[in-house]
């Protein structure tokens, strides 16, 4: 393991123990770290796909069709489940994916009352190469960690999400 390196965060925490010496701050340094990190991850993540004509909203909406496999569609509740957005937050991106050409709403066969939700052609090209350049970026970000180290990261988000979800 590395030499440990100071960072806002621990500026934070110092300021919090010499304010409040009578708390624990650890656990906030801790969460305060996981948000800084998804925050400039977010950061770093979004140009690269600006440069396929996406945001991150509408990848996300985009990739969870594409790994539905053929034929690429999803009722809009099955796109709220897997992109947590709100009904009307998914009402209006896939309206605006839709003005894009990258995806199209259909009648559901099996039911007449519902709609379905799936990627053009077009839209499952550039999710593919959107893809390809996300895991990319994701590789850069964790660039920083050995595989060992990737590895304990993932065992310890598992069981943190895990006990997390549970609570839901």
């Amino acid at each position: 393991m590395a030499v440990r390196s100071r960072d806002r965060i621990d500026v934070i925490a110092e300021q919090w123990r010499r304010e409040r010496p009578n708390l624990d701050v650890e656990a906030l340094a801790l969460v305060g770290r996981l948000f800084r990190v998804v925050e400039l991850a977010e950061a770093e993540l979004a140009p690269p796909l600006r440069a396929h004509g996406l945001d991150s909203g509408w990848f996300d909406l985009m990739a969870a069709l594409r790994r539905a496999g053929p034929p690429y569609e999803l009722h809009p509740t099955e796109l709220m489940a897997t992109t947590m957005l709100t009904s009307g937050g998914m009402t209006k991106r896939i309206d605006r994916l839709v003005g894009a050409g990258l995806v199209e709403r259909r009648p559901d066969p099996g039911d007449g009352r519902a709609t379905l939700v799936r990627l053009t052609r077009r839209g499952k090209r550039i999710a593919d190469a959107a893809l390809e350049t996300h895991i990319a970026g994701d590789e850069r970000l964790l660039g920083a960690l050995s595989q060992a180290e990737r590895r304990t990261l993932d065992v310890l988000l598992r069981k943190l999400l895990a006990a997390l979800d549970n609570r839901r």
